[in-house]
């Protein structure tokens, strides 16, 4: 088992140096069995964090993301963290100015992340295969950005499905109701 850590380790280390050394614009930490965000990846990538705008943190084991990932990776624009345990966001992700597109599907959400209704440039959000049954309507439909809504998968309730069809300006993409475990 200390093997097999160690290597996970060994593998985070080395992808935070690629992205430093190389000064990419890409963080891609998915399948290294993280059950949290290390805290000294924020100190390791400090001279490059401006510059990263795609993070991907897919399949891990991540319960929660702190409050300082979005201060740290300001410049944002693309997040990926798909396939982990998390059933809530912090709320300054919703002061990324540039973020675009978020995937969460394969996650334990119950309820919508509010948080991503404040990110103002945000346009593609997967929920899909979560646990969501009620979504905030009125706050999708002001997203001036938004044209791409994920909710496969989920238990969405039948009004929602009445409310939502004739408020949303985007692209709502829902299971068919029997098909809804």
């Amino acid at each position: 088992m200390q093997r097999r850590m160690g290597e996970a380790v060994a593998r985070v280390a080395r992808r935070v140096n690629e992205t430093v050394e190389s000064h990419g614009d890409t963080l891609d930490l998915a399948d290294c069995k993280l059950v949290s965000f290390p805290a000294g990846i924020y100190k390791a990538v400090r001279s490059v964090a401006d510059g990263i705008r795609h993070i991907s943190l897919a399949n891990n084991e991540l319960r929660a993301l702190g409050s300082r990932f979005a201060t740290a990776f300001s410049q944002l624009q693309e997040l990926n963290l798909e396939g982990n345990l998390l059933h809530r966001l912090p709320q300054e992700l919703g002061s990324l100015l540039h973020l675009r597109a978020v995937n969460l599907a394969r996650n334990k959400f119950r309820s919508f992340p509010e948080a991503l209704t404040a990110a103002p440039a945000l346009e593609s959000i997967n929920l899909e295969g979560n646990e969501i049954a009620d979504v905030p309507t009125e706050a999708l439909a002001s997203m001036a950005s938004l044209r791409s809504l994920n909710l496969r998968a989920n238990p969405v309730c039948p009004a929602v499905r009445l409310l939502v069809r004739p408020l949303v300006p985007f692209e709502l993409l829902l299971s068919p109701e029997a098909t809804v475990p």
